[in-house]
């Protein structure tokens, strides 16, 4: 059996790494691409890239039920290790579809992840009929610890008459989960405003909205960090322009902080850089040196300068430094930024100035000196966007984005080996 580099299916290509190579039989990890509305065949519900290393014997299979009626309802993605050494599937990327357009709301775009108290996975995104729907309102939906199948999204959010955006689900270490979301008053995203829902029982139920920003252009989309004090720190950002395709170079990143025991919150300074930027994602390296990544704002017309952006804070985050330029691409799109628990930096973002694909894992273990470990975890002829990372108690790596016109949304699962490692001879 044979894998060819580009597996053509219907009109499109899967663009996947893969070598061509005689590979032999072995026992088969199942990625979970199952229960899918239609075939990738028939309507490319989804286009996932697997990047496989030369070294690994491997097949891929996909298999399509010969009946048309079952067809229609599932396709199973099948990757077959031979020879499977223990714990060579450290080194594996499981790429699951979690909602897609048959689930509520067509439109899908910012989605976040949180594990809860319980050892739960708690998913927030915002769906309707478009991007600028006054429609749209905030989904909710639990992957019960033990189990494989996410519940069927719920409405958690929604404001009659105002479309709502880029919801924040987090728990914190008090026990709360907080729901940050976007509150739209206008036609654009700089007459938006900040809205929170607070749940005291694990996600099951929230509290009434209310309103943690009234600043027009105040937006959120990245996940708050507990401080070394014990402060939370809430990316946030101030969206300025009235063009919908693009942002003015008034747009600029900056955060709230927030006081468990005094339950204030507070603002910093604002960052700025000459063409703006927006969606600053932090981490903390000491107890007075923050750092963050930032996507820069602008327009979306193609260029050869598009690069993200960097500030850090010397005093525990209460200012920052204006953003500058660093080496890697950003097509003006989300990137996100976490500490893992062994003090690791992984930085997940769009590998490209103008297009959002390849969406690219890097790690530096030395501090954010240098990123030599990265990876594609998927890519090819579609986008990538809006990345959010987790890393679970239990050391695996979540990573939740929004794939095919924003219309499905993708869950990535991998160890820090997947990244920074290579596979065990075989």
């Amino acid at each position: 059996m044979y894998i060819r580099q580009n597996c053509v299916i219907g009109t499109k290509s899967i663009a996947t790494k893969c070598l061509e190579k005689q590979v032999s039989s072995g026992p088969t990890h199942n990625l979970g691409l199952n229960q899918m509305p239609g075939t990738i065949f028939q309507f490319y519900n989804v286009i996932l890239m697997l990047e496989f290393y030369p070294k690994t014997n491997y097949t891929l299979r996909i298999h399509q039920s010969t009946r048309r009626s079952a067809m229609k309802k599932s396709v199973v993605l099948l990757f077959c290790l031979a020879s499977l050494a223990s714990g060579a599937e450290s080194y594996n990327i499981e790429t699951y579809r979690l909602f897609g357009p048959e689930h509520p709301g067509q439109y899908k775009h910012p989605a976040s992840i949180t594990q809860l108290t319980n050892g739960d996975l708690y998913i927030a995104y915002y769906g309707g009929s478009a991007e600028y729907g006054d429609d749209t309102a905030v989904y909710g939906s639990r992957l019960k610890r033990g189990e494989i199948q996410w519940t069927e999204p719920k409405i958690i959010a929604d404001t009659p008459g105002r479309g709502e955006g880029n919801p924040v689900v987090w728990q914190a270490p008090d026990g709360w989960v907080w729901l940050f979301y976007v509150n739209r008053y206008g036609k654009t995203w700089s007459n938006a405003r900040v809205k929170a829902k607070i749940s005291d029982d694990g996600a099951q139920t929230w509290s009434d909205s209310f309103m943690l920003n009234f600043e027009e252009g105040t937006m959120v989309r990245g996940q708050p960090i507990v401080l070394n004090n014990g402060d939370y720190l809430l990316p946030m950002y101030y969206e300025t322009g009235e063009d919908r395709e693009k942002t003015a170079s008034t747009t600029c990143s900056y955060f709230m902080r927030y006081n468990p025991k005094t339950k204030v919150w507070t603002e910093t300074n604002r960052i700025k850089s000459p063409m703006g930027n927006l969606q600053a994602q932090v981490v903390q390296l000491t107890d007075k040196y923050l750092i963050a990544y930032i996507r820069r704002g602008g327009d979306f017309l193609p260029t050869n300068r598009g690069y993200m952006l960097r500030s850090e804070s010397r005093d525990g985050g209460y200012t920052w430094s204006d953003a500058v330029e660093t080496k890697f691409k950003n097509p003006n799109s989300a990137v996100d930024f976490i500490k893992l628990k062994n003090g690791h930096l992984l930085l997940v973002y769009n590998d490209n100035m103008n297009d959002r694909t390849p969406l690219t894992v890097a790690i530096s273990t030395d501090g954010d000196k240098t990123y030599p470990y990265r990876r594609n975890i998927a890519g090819g002829d579609n986008s990538f966007a809006y990345p959010y990372a987790i890393q679970t108690r239990d050391g695996k790596i979540h990573i939740v984005y929004t794939t095919n016109s924003r219309t499905t949304i993708m869950h990535a699962v991998f160890d820090e080996f997947a990244i920074i490692g290579s596979p065990p001879e075989l």
